[in-house]
């Protein structure tokens, strides 16, 4: 339940900063507000949210939600937006803002949803580990 709200906290948030970044500046349609703020809550909230921030800390999990959300503005504004203006600047303030807002988005996820425990994963620098050692007669004609 939690993350339900989570979700609908982080929605509403998406909604407003694409309707000051892209309806307030630049005139855009609901249905395109509405279609921003769900891709980018639900991408958002899986890669940066769950993947992420439990690994790499809020600080680098911000950084990672302003490129994400500046990349998928950019990418579909294509797709949605008439103008290669509309879209170059659509996506700075919008990456702009939600970064801002990710900055408390984080802080109550750490404070109020506990991350689920994993397993114990296997460190990856161990597979190029390996052993010095001596050989017993690597030159038999040497003494």
């Amino acid at each position: 339940m939690k993350h339900i709200n989570f979700l609908l906290i982080k929605f509403v948030a998406s909604f407003f900063i694409f309707w000051i970044s892209l309806d307030l500046f630049f005139n855009t349609t609901f249905p395109v507000i509405i279609a921003f703020s769900l891709l980018v809550t639900i991408i958002s909230y899986f890669i940066g949210d769950v993947v992420l921030l439990p690994r790499i800390g809020k600080r680098n999990a911000v950084v990672v939600d302003f490129f994400l959300t500046y990349i998928i503005v950019w990418v579909f504004g294509a797709f949605f937006l008439p103008s290669i203006l509309q879209i170059a600047w659509g996506s700075i303030i919008a990456a702009t803002l939600v970064a801002g807002s990710e900055v408390f988005v984080h802080s109550y996820i750490v404070r109020n949803i506990k991350p689920v425990p994993r397993e114990k994963q296997q460190n990856l620098n161990q597979q190029f580990a390996y052993e010095f050692a001596e050989e017993e007669e690597p030159n038999p004609d040497k003494e």
